[in-house]
């Protein structure tokens, strides 16, 4: 018979919901790169594809931190796990707030221009892109290293997402 695996807690839904971000911000680019080599009057659904993506990218960066948050509180540390856990959630503030930070800084490179009705040049339309994804790249990296931080959490140290004990998840089904 088919059934519908349980809902995980939210200390345990984060091995779920981190590959979103990097999803999602590690495609963005793709779009503002086919943006850049269309012709300006074309590119901007691209480019509004590629905010979108930043967009929902930086959301689940915010979820992904707030359930790591919940999940490092069940994890069983040592030394060297709770110096990599540390590195780990530093890493990913700063990736919340670069990624927060480049969404923005493109939304206002997309909608700018249009507001004081500048026409959709070369400059505009592959130039200030092209700039911007020099950028990118700083918090793309910020992005891989929280993730590798996160891999060794798992695969080097063996932390993983524990689920609280089971009369808590009983408790919880119960009241649903």
């Amino acid at each position: 018979m088919l059934t519908v695996p349980p809902i995980p807690t939210w200390q345990a839904v984060h091995p779920l919901v981190v590959h979103f971000p990097i999803a999602l911000l590690l495609t963005a680019p793709l779009f503002v790169v086919i943006g850049m080599f269309r012709k300006p009057e074309r590119s901007f659904p691209f480019l509004i594809a590629a905010l979108i993506l930043m967009g929902m990218g930086t959301a689940a960066t915010y979820v992904a931190s707030a359930s790591g948050e919940a999940a490092a509180g069940l994890a069983e540390r040592n030394p060297q796990a709770a110096a990599v856990l540390e590195e780990h959630e530093e890493l990913a503030v700063t990736t919340e707030l670069a990624f927060t930070s480049l969404t923005l800084i493109f939304a206002s490179i997309l909608f700018v221009p249009r507001v004081f009705k500048v026409p959709a040049t070369r400059a505009v339309s592959v130039w200030l892109p092209a700039v911007f994804l020099v950028f990118y790249a700083t918090g793309a990296l910020s992005l891989a290293n929280t993730a590798h931080q996160g891999g060794r959490l798992v695969y080097e140290l063996g932390i993983k997402a524990r689920m609280p004990p089971e009369s808590t998840l009983m408790h919880s089904a119960n009241h649903r």
